[in-house]
């Protein structure tokens, strides 16, 4: 445990370290930002932010837990559950990356289309499970101790999970802290359930990205200095999704991701709405004041009756949500 605390400082302090000469990059280069596409006022004053910040903390990630990995003498399974994990972040960090870098630096405005998006996920998602699920033995869902076997089709699980929960931390990426934060607050409620079971290789991993996550939040806080893009919000999704497979707790990123599970639903909701609503009147009326649900918030509020609120108040009341979704799943778990 203390191997893992001192991999985690280390972790912090180097995205800490490293992110001023990223962001300094994008300035001494004049590399245009991040695009404000957004219809709130308080996000015009945002564009041409530095962007592609999630390269800095998935490589110091990468590095530390492989290095800690090394020093804490992995094998076996351990070290099968610590390659499977770091591989998808890999993967996926680096389909991020190529979007990115098309928006950024080819001034490709769409970046890769959804559906090239798409296959890149699903072929990432087919890697993991064909060379690290596969071969493990696993075919079932621990669903609250009764295992639910599902044979050749525990494969669609595991694709629509990855994929899944890497697109939704995506959508959560949107304002100032929101998806750095969040993620750190699942992660560590899984670093809870990884101590418990004693699976100390996860555990590792988990307190490393929180500390380089809280690491580049000094950074990525009020008023951002710099993006993660999708290079960071998409490998984070995945390897939260990969942490629950792991620890045999799927179920368990549905509560603890809530706040991923809400924003996507409200984009899912919000769309379905307003086609159903334009096909039957012909004009299309919308659920949410604006999608994903973090910026309906913005926009006003709980009840839209009032003011907008700021980015800090949101912030607050997502991380809450995540902070009482993290201790319901703790409480039904060992309660």
């Amino acid at each position: 445990m203390l191997l893992a605390l001192f991999a985690g400082l280390l972790s912090f302090l180097a995205t800490a370290l490293a992110m001023p000469y990223f962001i300094r990059f994008y300035q001494i280069k004049k590399i245009g930002g991040q695009q404000m596409h957004e219809d709130v006022k308080q996000h015009l004053a945002k564009a041409g932010t530095p962007t592609m910040g999630g390269t800095v903390f998935l490589l110091v990630g990468l590095i530390v837990s492989l290095l800690f990995s090394s020093i804490q003498g992995l094998s076996g399974t351990h070290l099968g559950a610590t390659i499977a994990i770091l591989s998808v972040v890999l993967i996926y960090g680096a389909i991020g990356f190529l979007d990115d870098f098309l928006k950024i630096f080819k001034k490709i405005n769409q970046g890769l289309t959804s559906w090239q998006k798409m296959a890149m996920q699903i072929i990432g998602g087919l890697l993991f499970y064909f060379i690290h699920v596969r071969p493990s033995g696993t075919d079932s869902l621990n669903v609250l101790g009764f295992n639910l076997h599902l044979g050749v089709l525990y494969v669609f699980f595991v694709l629509f999970w990855v994929v899944g929960f890497s697109n939704a931390v995506n959508l959560t990426d949107g304002i100032d802290g929101l998806a750095s934060i969040s993620v750190a607050i699942s992660l560590f409620f899984y670093g809870v359930i990884a101590y418990v079971q004693k699976q100390f290789d996860v555990l590792l991993i988990i307190v490393v990205f929180i500390g380089a996550l809280l690491g580049f939040f000094v950074f990525n806080r009020k008023p951002a200095k710099v993006f993660m893009g999708d290079v960071g919000s998409l490998a984070l999704g995945a390897m939260l999704a990969v942490i629950s497979i792991a620890l045999r707790q799927e179920w368990t990123l549905l509560i603890i991701g809530l706040v991923y599970v809400l924003e996507t639903s409200s984009v899912m909701l919000q769309v379905a709405y307003f086609k159903w609503t334009k096909k039957r009147t012909g004009e299309g009326k919308r659920i949410f004041r604006m999608t994903p649900l973090h910026h309906h918030f913005e926009l006003g509020g709980l009840t839209g009756k009032g003011s907008q609120w700021s980015e800090w108040k949101v912030d607050g009341f997502f991380w809450t949500l995540s902070c009482l979704a993290g201790l319901l799943v703790l409480a039904i778990l060992y309660l």
